[in-house]
């Protein structure tokens, strides 16, 4: 008989998964917060993140970083890397997606804090940011800054 473990439960990780066709399908996971009580920050960064235009088709790319200061739950970063692919096929302005893994982000999580940073390539030659945040980041909690440059072109 196997005993339960703070991982018992998790579907994806240390097996064969496959890209859920969309975000709806995908599932995130979560598994205990390894140290409750102390305001520190996770960072993911995703610098190759992929969605398509609901219009066109045509795909968007995006830099993403995502901070978060746990509470009792931290995300299972395979789970998180799933869900972020299953964007690769969604067609959702740039808005939509980077306020959806937030939200989503949140609901799974309950954090204390989360912010992300979509800074997304240009499309038809403007390059759209989007930045959102739960609230004000715990006092005496290190923050770092996210340090991804603006979109310059080639000047």
């Amino acid at each position: 008989m196997t005993a339960d473990t703070p991982y018992t439960g998790l579907t994806q990780l240390g097996r064969p998964t496959s890209l859920p066709a969309s975000p709806e399908e995908a599932v995130l996971e979560r598994v205990a917060n390894p140290a409750p009580g102390r305001h520190y920050v996770v960072r993911f960064t995703a610098p190759e993140f992929t969605s398509l235009c609901p219009l066109t088709g045509q795909p968007d790319f995006a830099h993403l970083v995502i901070d978060y200061v746990p509470r009792d739950w931290i995300v299972e970063s395979k789970s998180l890397k799933l869900y972020l692919g299953s964007f690769r096929n969604h067609g959702a302005f740039h808005e939509a997606c980077t306020l959806g893994i937030a939200e989503r982000l949140v609901a799974t999580l309950g954090p204390v804090w989360l912010r992300i940073g979509g800074y997304w390539y240009p499309r038809g030659g403007i390059p759209i940011d989007v930045f959102w945040q739960t609230g004000t980041p715990p006092e005496g909690t290190w923050i770092p800054p996210q340090d991804v440059a603006p979109y310059r072109g080639r000047g």
